[in-house]
């Protein structure tokens, strides 16, 4: 019975055979279709991360890539053809036993013709039909991905594509972050976005209201000193 495909040791133990030039005998699993069952060799390792189909399997006068999946190592004997034993030869009946060469009266029987043994045939296997190989699906480029955050009165924007950072978090102007907003047209975002602009016009008004007072408060201190003077 087929087993359950290859682990990660067995594909280790692969390469090592492989690169010390031998070719390691595999038996397809039952998810290899109609050639579950028969046996195998590994003739090369190709790059996983191309293709999950990187065990090329010589298999009759056909090369083709299956998953790890898709075979198992194969136990030991396996591929070995047993010779099916011989049938006896079925023993002769003892000739009959001689009658009198001149009978009158009966006429002579002739003796039973002895079959001889079937000889068995030898079964031919048919060649398995052969799998076509899928195509390695091409990596496309690592994601995009860019950040608007706001924290501490500050709108900042970062990009990143995968692991790499393309962009640090740098300062934009409320404005420009709004527009931003704006193309992204998500319910729910843009009032958040003008509720916190909202906020700060307020908290800056009140800055500008409290500067005027002590200017006003200044100036008026200045007027008495020139009076004075």
């Amino acid at each position: 019975m087929a087993g359950q495909g290859l682990s990660d040791e067995d594909v280790r133990s692969f390469r090592e055979a492989l690169a010390a030039g031998r070719k390691p005998k595999v038996v397809f699993t039952a998810s290899a279709g109609q050639v579950a069952g028969q046996v195998g060799q590994v003739v090369e390792l190709t790059d996983p991360a191309v293709s999950d189909e990187f065990v090329v399997v010589r298999f009759g006068r056909d090369e083709l890539p299956f998953s790890p999946a898709d075979v198992a190592v194969a136990p030991k004997g396996a591929g070995r053809r047993v010779a099916e034993p011989k049938p006896a030869p079925e023993p002769e009946s003892p000739a009959a036993a001689a009658e009198p060469e001149f009978v009158l009266d009966r006429p002579r029987v002739p003796a039973p013709r002895r079959e001889e043994p079937a000889v068995p045939q030898q079964q031919v296997d048919k060649p398995a039909p052969r799998r076509v190989a899928k195509a390695a699906r091409p990596k496309g480029p690592a994601g995009l991905t860019v950040t608007l955050a706001y924290a501490d009165g500050e709108w900042t924007v970062a990009a990143q594509q995968g692991s790499k950072a393309l962009a640090k978090p740098y300062v934009v102007k409320p404005a420009e972050a709004l527009r931003m907003v704006a193309l992204v047209d998500v319910a729910g975002v843009r009032e958040a976005v003008e509720q916190i602009l909202a906020a700060e016009r307020a908290e800056a008004e009140q800055q500008a209201e409290k500067l005027r007072a002590e200017l006003a408060e200044i100036e008026a201190r200045l007027a008495e000193l020139r009076e004075a003077g």
